[in-house]
């Protein structure tokens, strides 16, 4: 059995319990194989297959959105099992077994189709792996885990994109748009760190004892308390604008940018993500979790109007890597604070929740998006054109920033 982590007094990063170190490998491993694919997925669609930003959005919005209901499942039988581990390594084995099929597809039905499929695996490891974090850890360490798990995670994806980077160069140097023949060679790379993802987690974590004696009730949303209801209220108005990735890089190609170009667009933001992740962390650990969500709000809020703005793909480049700041202050701090506002015993019910919400909202945000940027033609739509939807995501940021900041938890939460 392993260590808890009220036995790991050890300061600074030399205390992380060994599960912080599978759980991040892990991450790493999946994000440098998920970003050399993922990330070109809507040019495949766009420039091979054709497909229309509205329906780019909908496979996103549904691809986000598909496993939201398992999230919460797969959270809350964590907690009535008190095992995360292997709920988390079935969810990392889904997603590593349907990767090959990207390589068969030849229609937006089909990469639809397997793009669900992969977030059905998110949507089981997710929750889990996030308690598994919060479980392994001291109360005064949460921000500085949360903060190393996104920065091997993102770092991953750094080196995916270096990966993708290299194969477009090497098969399609000077082309605008994205090869078919590129894309499948993308796909048979992904698949062997796909493969080690799951076995680092398998072999490196172990369950940690829950502490608490209090048995994971029937599933209901009031277990959670009143804290973690006011906390998702306003990350569900933020989320609302924030619409899939797919659409910042559908913008940076209309602004003139190669598909070499985009891809080094996202490297830079993955190294700044990377870099900020686990100093962001830390710091939450010292000043509060709230300050560092507000703040990554209010830059999310300003590139995004950013974007809505730019003339000039280089203009959209500059701006994707300050995005990296957003995440970096935000994206682990904000799971760091779950840990903070609920119970031991029903972590990974809110773990689950949380991911659920964010999922579900992922489809009417990436579906607004589409609208807003292309329309609907059937029903004699226009849409506004390409700045709207970040005009409309740097408008709800704001207002979420305004609703965090006035918004005085419990005492009995320690989110503050």
């Amino acid at each position: 059995m392993s260590k808890g982590p009220q036995q790991s007094k050890q300061r600074g990063w030399r205390g992380l319990h060994r599960n912080i170190w599978a759980t991040s490998l892990t991450s790493f491993l999946m994000d440098v194989s998920s970003e050399m694919v993922i990330n070109v997925v809507p040019l495949f669609l766009s420039n091979v297959l054709g497909v229309k930003t509205n329906i780019i959005g909908l496979i996103e919005g549904i691809a986000e959105a598909t496993a939201s209901l398992l999230k919460v499942f797969s959270g809350w039988l964590s907690d009535r099992l008190r095992q995360r581990k292997w709920l988390a390594v079935a969810g990392y084995g889904i997603s590593a077994l349907v990767k090959p099929l990207f390589y068969l597809a030849n229609s937006w039905g089909t990469i639809a189709a397997v793009r669900w499929a992969d977030r059905f695996g998110k949507g089981i490891r997710t929750a889990p792996r996030d308690a598994l974090i919060a479980d392994s850890v001291e109360p005064e360490k949460r921000g500085l885990a949360f903060g190393v798990q996104r920065a091997a995670d993102t770092a991953g994806a750094f080196l995916g994109l270096l990966i993708a980077l290299a194969v477009v160069w090497f098969t399609q140097r000077g082309q605008v748009g994205l090869g078919a023949s590129t894309f499948r060679a993308l796909v048979l790379i992904s698949l062997v760190p796909a493969a080690l993802a799951v076995l680092s987690l398998a072999f490196g974590a172990s369950d940690v004892p829950v502490t608490s004696q209090r048995p994971a009730p029937r599933f209901a949303f009031r277990s959670l308390g009143k804290n973690f209801m006011a906390f998702m209220l306003i990350v569900g108005l933020f989320d609302l604008g924030n619409s899939s990735d797919a659409f910042l890089v559908l913008r940076a190609q209309e602004r003139g940018l190669s598909v070499l170009g985009v891809l080094a667009m996202l490297a830079t933001f993955n190294l700044v993500y990377t870099l900020v992740s686990a100093p962001a962390g830390s710091l939450s650990d010292r000043i509060g979790r709230r300050k560092l969500v507000i703040g990554g709000w209010l830059v999310y809020a300003v590139i995004y109007l950013g974007f809505g703005l730019a003339r000039t793909g280089w203009q959209v480049w500059v701006l994707y890597a300050v995005y990296g700041l957003y995440y970096g202050l935000s994206y682990g701090t904000a799971k760091a604070m779950i840990a903070d506002i609920v119970p031991e015993h029903v972590r990974g019910t809110a773990y689950g929740t949380y991911n659920a919400v964010l999922g579900i909202i992922d489809f009417p945000a990436s579906l607004i998006a589409g609208v807003l940027w292309s329309g609907v033609p059937g029903l004699g739509f226009r849409g506004f054109g390409a700045p709207a939807p970040f005009y409309f995501g740097g408008v709800l940021a704001l207002m979420a920033a305004i609703a965090m900041w006035r918004w005085k938890p419990d005492k009995a939460g320690s989110a503050t």
